[in-house]
């Protein structure tokens, strides 16, 4: 039998991978309207930081997905990814009654 701390870590995980999602997209934002700029040693060492956790996985979606004319809903399909296997965790945990 799995503990319950197992499902609860992975959720934590998910958790804090949305958030990343959340910031990297808010980031790409306020870089895109020059609210923020990449000189800036802390700007581009966090920018960086969020791209590595986030372009392996952004990368495959947007090879599948077709042109939208210079619009990237790749973190938008991200986090329904992310959403489904929070919710199948939770019901991967229920179901084994834990």
């Amino acid at each position: 039998m799995i503990p319950m701390p197992f499902f609860s870590l992975i959720d934590a995980i998910l958790q804090l991978y949305t958030f990343i999602v959340f910031i990297m997209v808010i980031f790409s934002w306020l870089l895109s309207f020059n609210v923020i700029n990449r000189h800036n040693q802390f700007v581009d060492m966090v920018w960086r930081t969020i791209g590595a956790l986030t372009e392996p996985v952004l990368r495959p979606i947007r090879k599948m997905m077709p042109s939208l004319g210079g619009i990237d809903i790749s973190p938008i399909v991200l986090l329904l990814g992310v959403f489904f296997l929070r919710e199948m965790n939770r019901w991967l945990a229920v179901r084994i009654g834990v």
